[in-house]
């Protein structure tokens, strides 16, 4: 998508076709909220390395369970005003199809972010929300520290429950053993 700097476009809330008729641009980060374009610039070298290294590391210990995949779009809400988000990296089941443009919340089995100055309270409030409302049954936030820390949420009657906070050697529950300080 190369959009105008100007705030009166598109001037309207957009709707999944909409957003899909975009241009492409991949000089920034884009997102879909309840319909509103929001943008941010790339993430910093340091972010992209712990995103490049989570995912293979998730990939590698997935056992067949999943497969990891970075930076893809996954529809929270197809509505009228709809809300497409890209977290860092998702985890699919490894079935699922690959052919899609993106996946629906419902084929997400853990949404990754890691944290960035822009995005810590979008990270940390917002898509925490978001993602449990749309029924992601993990959500796991990496913050680049120092120290790197990884907190790990499960869904719980519809809500995120903080079921840990991982600093060093990350034993999650999905069964997977992570170090941390290797991320960075």
């Amino acid at each position: 998508m190369s959009l105008p700097l100007s705030a009166s476009w598109p001037g309207h809330l957009l709707d999944l076709a909409q957003w899909d008729a975009l241009p492409e641009d991949t000089s920034r980060q884009i997102e879909l909220a309840e319909g509103v374009l929001q943008v941010a610039p790339k993430p910093i070298l340091l972010h992209q390395r712990i995103v490049m290294r989570l995912a293979a590391r998730l990939d590698d210990a997935a056992d067949g369970r999943w497969e990891a995949f970075p930076g893809v779009e996954i529809v929270i809400e197809d509505a009228p005003a709809a809300t497409v988000r890209a977290p860092d990296v998702v985890l699919v089941r490894p079935d699922i199809s690959v052919t899609v443009p993106r996946w629906t919340a419902s084929e997400v089995l853990a949404a990754i972010e890691v944290l960035s100055p822009g995005s810590r309270r979008l990270d940390r409030i917002v898509k925490l929300h978001e993602y449990a409302d749309a029924g992601i049954p993990t959500y796991l936030v990496v913050d680049p520290g120092p120290p790197v820390e990884l907190t790990e949420f499960e869904l719980v009657d519809g809500a995120y429950r903080q079921v840990a906070l991982h600093r060093g050697a990350a034993e999650l529950r999905l069964g997977v053993t992570l170090d941390l300080d290797a991320l960075t």
